[in-house]
């Protein structure tokens, strides 16, 4: 079962689909849209292109549990995506993964034009190997 995860961002979406097997990420990009209604029209694109079943977006929960505007967001994608792709979609918490992701790629000795370029998308990636954890545990 292929599973994609969504790190949505104003001007940057991640994106990142797991293999076949649901185990592992096999594919990631970024979309780049500002419109909520392109992004939610180009993720029915790429689920089509993969045979995606399942969406994952991440859930940007305040670092003390509260809920602000970006949590509203990102509820309001939930429900575009839900209908543009007819798919069930999961809120995921997301509170540290961007900046783990821009720790991941300093390390890994990229300059900050290059992470800024790559970030949303390991972000993404990031989403999708906690949820994927979480399902095989509680699976």
């Amino acid at each position: 079962m292929r599973i994609m995860a969504i790190d949505y961002g104003d001007a940057h979406t991640g994106i990142a689909i797991s293999d076949p097997t649901g185990f592992l990420t096999g594919f990631s990009t970024t979309i780049n849209a500002y419109r909520p209604e392109a992004v939610a029209e180009q993720v029915a694109a790429l689920c089509r292109e993969h045979g995606v079943e399942e969406l994952v977006l991440g859930h940007p929960i305040n670092m003390d549990g509260t809920r602000g505007p970006r949590s509203e967001k990102a509820r309001a994608m939930a429900e575009l995506l839900r209908a543009a792709t007819g798919l069930p979609v999961t809120l995921w918490d997301e509170r540290r993964t961007t900046i783990d992701a821009h720790q991941i790629l300093m390390n890994n000795g990229k300059n900050a034009k290059k992470r800024k370029k790559t970030v949303d998308a390991v972000a993404a990636s990031l989403i999708l190997e906690g949820y994927l954890t979480y399902k095989k545990s509680h699976g």
